[in-house]
């Protein structure tokens, strides 16, 4: 009689097992790659929200910023006349240096490279709002009394016969022109030098005066404050004008 043999399946060596969970392990280690590849992740370089242009921010940021500047917009971004909020004060044009020193000193993480990143992107921003009548933009930006006045600009522009309008073609410099403490507050004004095209146009939208093929060149004083107690790294737009009015 046969008598039938049940073959027992052989275990593996400890070898064998041991390449399996190595096999395994790069198998789950090449699916973790391929989804990041997919989804992304956070690097810690996302966009900033659209008021906070004084945020603390790395070198390469900088960096893309100033390239940034660099590239004229296209011609459609069309900005209106800033009107002039020069803030009046005996103190405005004394200390510079010293101040910006004691600013640091309140203020560990402040630069000189980062506040003028940090201010010209601001300057595009006030401009770009400014000609698209965004108020709630600009009361984020600008401290209540320039506000108030930009406000009405926006307001009595509409209604207006004739106005002045503006393309931005670029900045070409920003450097800091003044600065000094009272108090708490810190200021800062900042001498912008940038490029546009200035033409005026009635109601109709005709223009019937300047050249709107003309690039010239314009200068402009704006001054920032900040409290430097405050834990909000952004600063507010206090006053701007031109060096022609300066006493």
């Amino acid at each position: 009689m046969a008598v039938a043999v049940r073959r027992h399946p052989k275990s593996k060596s400890p070898e064998l097992q041991y390449f399996d969970i190595i096999l395994f392990a790069l198998i789950a280690i090449f699916l973790i790659l391929r989804l990041r590849s997919v989804l992304g992740r956070k690097t810690g370089n996302e966009k900033q929200g659209p008021t906070d242009v004084f945020g603390r921010r790395t070198h390469e940021d900088a960096a893309g910023q100033n390239q940034k500047d660099g590239n004229a917009p296209s011609g459609e971004d069309n900005v209106y006349r800033l009107p002039d909020t020069s803030r009046n004060s005996e103190t405005e044009n004394q200390v510079s240096n010293p101040a910006l020193t004691q600013i640091q000193l309140a203020d560990r993480s402040f630069t000189q490279q980062d506040f003028l990143n940090g201010a010209r992107m601001a300057f595009e921003m006030i401009v770009e709002s400014f000609a698209k009548g965004d108020k709630e933009t600009l009361k984020s930006l600008l401290s209540p009394e320039v506000y108030k006045n930009f406000a009405t600009a926006i307001d009595d522009r509409a209604s207006s016969d004739e106005h002045e309008e503006t393309t931005l073609v670029g900045i070409k410099s920003a450097v800091i022109h003044d600065a000094n403490v009272e108090g708490r507050t810190a200021y800062i004004t900042i001498k912008f030098v940038s490029e546009e095209v200035s033409i005026v146009r009635n109601k109709a939208g005709d223009v019937i005066s300047g050249d709107p093929n003309n690039v010239i060149e314009a200068e402009d004083l704006w001054t920032f404050a900040r409290n430097m107690e405050s834990s909000d790294p952004n600063w507010q737009l206090v006053a701007t004008e031109t060096p022609d009015d300066e006493n």
